[in-house]
């Protein structure tokens, strides 16, 4: 069963942003923490679970901050699956609070991020990557997702105009969004062509930054957030599958084509209805795969799509259909800050939903879609999730 009942997404922190840090992953994971105590105002006795997802903890363990941080928790997760964990992370303190074995679950995502980390952990991202990729001449990421986005350049004629439009609406939204490493910098279609090439079709602009920073929120019942006055937003449905669609020769869809249907029907709403998308956008080849697999266009069709949408927060783009989509500018002008990257578009989602998102506020907002993606052994992103949230009744 993907449909949930009375539970509440509640203070949303997004934390300490920057591209080089000598702190440790924990100093993130932990601000983050500090935040959500303050600006809930409870009490940090009141929170019995945790979910910490981090890809730079190194021997440090979800249970080792338990002690850090002077917690006592009857509930505990480690979730550690990069653009999908902040969506696992409230699947499964969701059916915790249904159940009734947390009252409150704090669900976190930190890392840091030394000067050359990226490096080292995209070369000891897992075994099998180590032994079957890099050992041929592998490029990290961006090799991978290159293959990706020329593959479907010469399927379905996409070109990086296309690209561009969701590169360029993105840094519109982070313009308004403060937190945003690259929000002081406007982005135009000639810079955007003009950027330096990575790999193959791949260029500069089309790559996330890596970073420090940290998400959260907290999950608890409806009944409970109303008790304490707190806005949340709500979980209608949710979903996940991994590794689909495996025998494909390379990727140009994932887990969401075999769940989304169930996910509109279960919550009585269809694409049309979003109000906004939130993807995970490691390249915008990801997030065109994402709005084709959600049921904003056919497979193939992203390119007219993006071309015809106004992907703006505020709507103020010329392009007649109107979808603001990655609100806060998403991970290609946030940067990514690791496995926090799972939780960006959660905690940007229930900003939205809780009128708390500021500058870039989508006005008259009642619900949206958040999806996630990621983990990559060889050639392609191993994981799916999505999820349709509501915002909360007063």
């Amino acid at each position: 069963m993907s449909s949930y009942q009375g539970v509440a997404l509640v203070s949303p922190i997004s934390f300490g942003y920057q591209k080089q840090s000598p702190r440790s992953a924990a100093f993130f994971i932990g601000s983050v923490l500090r935040e959500l105590i303050t600006t809930s105002a409870i009490d940090k006795a009141e929170i019995d679970g945790l979910a910490v997802s981090s890809f730079s903890l190194g021997v440090d363990s979800s249970i080792a901050l338990v002690e850090h941080f002077g917690l006592e928790v009857r509930w505990l997760e480690q979730i550690n699956v990069g653009g999908v964990s902040g969506l696992l992370a409230l699947r499964r303190a969701a059916r915790a609070i249904e159940a009734g074995d947390a009252g409150i679950i704090a669900c976190i995502g930190g890392d840091t991020a030394h000067h050359r980390g990226f490096e080292a952990t995209a070369a000891n991202f897992s075994s099998f990557s180590i032994d079957g990729a890099f050992p041929y001449g592998a490029g990290g990421p961006n090799a991978a997702f290159s293959l990706i986005t020329a593959n479907y350049m010469k399927r379905y004629g996409a070109t990086r105009e296309d690209f561009a439009r969701i590169c360029l609406d993105q840094r519109y939204n982070a313009n308004h969004y403060p937190m945003a490493l690259l929000g002081h910098k406007p982005l135009t279609l000639d810079a955007y062509l003009g950027a330096r090439p990575i790999a193959g079709p791949v260029h500069l602009f089309d790559c996330v930054m890596p970073c420090a920073g940290g998400e959260g929120f907290l999950v608890m019942s409806t009944e409970r957030a109303r008790a304490l006055q707190l806005p949340y937003a709500e979980l209608r449905v949710a979903d996940e599958l991994h590794n689909a669609h495996r025998k494909d020769p390379v990727q140009d869809r994932s887990g969401w084509t075999t769940y989304i249907d169930d996910l509109y029907q279960q919550s009585g709403f269809g694409p049309e209805d979003m109000q906004f998308l939130q993807t995970y956008d490691d390249y915008p080849m990801i997030s065109m795969m994402q709005m084709e697999d959600l049921g904003f266009c056919r497979k193939g069709e992203g390119p007219a799509f993006v071309q015809r949408t106004d992907m703006r927060f505020d709507g103020s783009g010329s392009a007649p259909g109107k979808l603001p989509h990655n609100t806060s500018g998403g991970q290609l002008s946030c940067g990514q800050a690791g496995s926090a990257a799972g939780y960006l578009g959660l905690t940007e989602s229930i900003r939205q939903l809780t009128d708390r998102a500021g500058s870039n506020q989508i006005l008259n907002v009642h619900r949206g879609l958040v999806s996630g993606y990621g983990m990559v052994n060889y050639d392609r992103g191993l994981c799916s999730a999505a999820a349709i949230l509501s915002r909360g009744q007063s």
